[in-house]
């Protein structure tokens, strides 16, 4: 067994794949002990091999994915290609040749993930995925095996980093939102182009993936809601301060025995919670389960190094079940059928902010409108320059809401006279 070496191909040699590179170069001295066998980087598919890489063997790269998946001596592909195709081609191409597959593709296992799973189950091996969501932190082996033995009502997380650093720069130093979102992007939280992480479509695949494994029923991304965290003013987070809450953009899932709610929305939650207190570009993933109570996850959720480990992790695991013999072992636990509730069916608090008209009644048309769709209100304060202000600014929290009769009762608000704006509309956990 000390003599066996395991080899892989790298499908891609970017960021992530050139972490995942130096990891294996410096575990290299320690991988028979650690894993049970040597590990060899035989080939990394590329689509430039002309492309200088420092640090990257030029022999090992190719262009040709003829070269890796007709190679019967590599057992192990890692896919780190990101999108939907050719990933999607390459890893359905490389389980049906009996290769054991290492993704960290979070859109293709949020789209795709049924079609994966059937192909890898189909042909006993294995894919697995740590490293697609909140990067260094364990969450997928906990769901699909430490926590296997809970009914799980609720997983609920920050899984985006930019965005958590966005809310933290509003919430400690009162930035505004595009003050925060510069600086995100001048220390490379933040791409170029921000849409996917600000618009909550990054978590919303996160939270697909891990609600299929929560809850043992297949979720995709198009049946997440989504909704970002652009219209989120340092206002705002003044505001939920009063009230004794943080701002955080959270993926939520939860299971209430008549379907499930799978949603990504900027939240108020109590600053006392333990996700409260998660700062700066840190992920953290909270599960609530019948027999494990509550627990939480916290780390580094994106970069090289931190997404790079959780692959790593994985390879070694599956060096371990290549050398047993026991590939396919933890195969698709989607046995479940659950419905996924439309947003409309979800419960919930609301943070309202109204600017209305300054005078008498106002507040108490405002309430009636409330009252008369079923939206109760549990706290409530009136901001005003001065007793002379034309307008006035109304903060409130409801009760627990249907959200069909929260939004009829917004569109009622925004049709009386005495209402200049509806302001903020904000989720309250």
């Amino acid at each position: 067994m000390e003599n066996r070496t395991i080899k892989a191909a790298l499908l891609g040699i970017g960021t992530v794949g050139g972490g995942v590179y130096k990891l294996v170069k410096s575990l290299e001295n320690e991988m028979v002990e650690k894993a049970g066998a040597a590990l060899s980087i035989c080939k990394i598919l590329v689509r430039d091999v002309k492309k200088d890489r420092p640090g990257i063997p030029r022999e090992l790269l190719t262009d040709n994915w003829k070269e890796i998946i007709e190679d019967p001596e590599i057992q192990l592909v890692v896919e780190l290609m990101g999108g939907i195709e050719p990933a999607r081609t390459y890893i359905i191409e490389a389980l049906n040749a009996g290769k054991q597959v290492v993704t960290a593709n979070k859109d293709l296992l949020a789209e795709r993930g049924r079609e994966l799973m059937e192909a890898a189950d189909a042909n006993s091996c294995d894919l697995q995925f740590e490293a697609a969501v909140a990067g260094a932190i364990p969450i997928i082996r906990p769901l699909k095996q430490s926590l296997a033995g809970n009914h799980l009502t609720e997983v609920m997380g920050i899984v985006n980093g930019t965005t958590n650093y966005i809310l933290s720069k509003m919430s400690d130093e009162g930035m505004d939102y595009e003050e925060a979102l510069a600086k995100a992007t001048e220390l490379g939280y933040a791409e170029a182009d921000p849409t996917a992480d600000v618009e909550g479509y990054d978590a919303g695949r996160k939270i697909a993936i891990m609600a299929c494994l929560a809850f043992n029923s297949r979720v995709t991304f198009s049946q997440v809601y989504t909704e970002g965290i652009t219209k989120i003013s340092s206002k705002d987070i003044r505001y939920a301060h009063e009230f004794g809450y943080e701002i955080k953009l959270l993926g939520v899932a939860r299971n209430d025995g008549d379907g499930i709610e799978v949603k990504v929305h900027p939240m108020l939650i109590p600053a006392e919670h333990p996700l409260a207190t998660v700062k700066d570009s840190f992920n953290a993933v909270f599960v609530h389960g019948d027999a494990v109570d509550d627990a939480m996850f916290m780390g580094r959720g994106a970069g090289e190094m931190p997404t790079a480990s959780a692959v790593m992790g994985d390879i070694i695991d599956e060096i371990r079940n290549l050398i047993h013999g026991c590939s396919g072992r933890v195969g698709c636990s989607c046995y479940k059928q659950l419905t996924v509730k439309p947003i409309e069916e979800s419960v919930s608090r609301f943070f309202l902010r109204i600017r209305a008209a300054n005078r008498p009644g106002v507040l108490a048309g405002i309430a009636s409108v409330l009252g008369n769709n079923g939206v109760g209100i549990a706290q409530v304060v009136q901001k005003s320059k001065s007793r002379q202000a034309e307008t006035a600014e109304l903060v409130i929290i409801t009760d627990q809401v249907k959200e069909s009769g929260f939004q009829d009762a917004m569109t009622v608000l925004k049709s009386l006279s005495t209402v200049r704006e509806i302001a903020s509309c904000i989720r309250v956990y």
